[in-house]
């Protein structure tokens, strides 16, 4: 069956990461840029992970992962190297109805975590199911390298606009224009080549189209 994609909200959410090592450092890292409350616990720390504690970034219990840890949690992800203590979590989430990431384990995760380009407010997202991590990150090297910085600089720009048309425009048919207008095929070319002076250019003209 296939699965039902959204983006979390993860600002201020108590997140759980069960393990101190590489894997577990990465998945830290990653629900802190989201802006997740991350908690740590594990009988020990990457020097990666010793730096973020003392500067305050996150929290940390040293030891090993007991059901109290799932207290005020949101999200949880075990990355351990211990097959009783990922079980463990997993069936801790489950009688709670928490989410659970078990790292290569996708028999025992309730939801997976994509490959994913950013580009600002521009995320892509690539998923294999828990089925090739591998394949998902080398499809993500490859979009890197088709959608550039310039695709957030460009969502920002249409981002105000958008808004004002929508709030100015009444005729629907009109709006539903102009708002297509500002993402042509034309403009698109031109923002693949990076020649954001030309797509700032399309973009005002088909402004003005709005009248606003």
């Amino acid at each position: 069956m296939g699965h039902y994609f959204i983006s979390l909200d993860l600002t201020k959410k108590v997140c759980l990461v069960v393990g101190g090592g590489p894997v577990a450092e990465r998945k830290v890292r990653s629900l802190f840029e989201c802006g997740a409350c991350v908690r740590v616990v594990g009988p020990e720390l990457t020097p990666g992970l010793r730096e973020m504690v003392e500067a305050g970034l996150i929290s940390y219990r040293q030891g090993q992962y007991c059901t109290a840890d799932l207290k005020d949690v949101f999200l949880v992800i075990g990355a351990t190297n211990d097959e009783a203590v990922n079980r463990k979590i997993a069936e801790d989430c489950s009688k709670r109805s928490l989410m659970v990431n078990i790292v290569d384990d996708p028999h025992k995760c309730s939801f997976f975590v994509p490959a994913v380009v950013r580009r600002g407010a521009l995320a892509i997202a690539v998923s294999t199911g828990g089925k090739s991590p591998l394949l998902a990150r080398k499809i993500r090297e490859e979009l890197e390298l088709t959608y550039g910085p310039q695709y957030g600089e460009f969502l920002d720009l249409i981002a105000g606009l958008r808004e004002d048309i929508i709030r100015n425009i009444a005729d629907k048919r009109m709006k539903k224009e102009i708002l297509e207008n500002l993402v042509s095929d034309e403009i698109l070319s031109l923002l693949k080549e990076s020649r954001m002076d030309l797509v700032k250019g399309r973009l005002f003209s088909a402004y003005r189209g709005s009248g606003s």
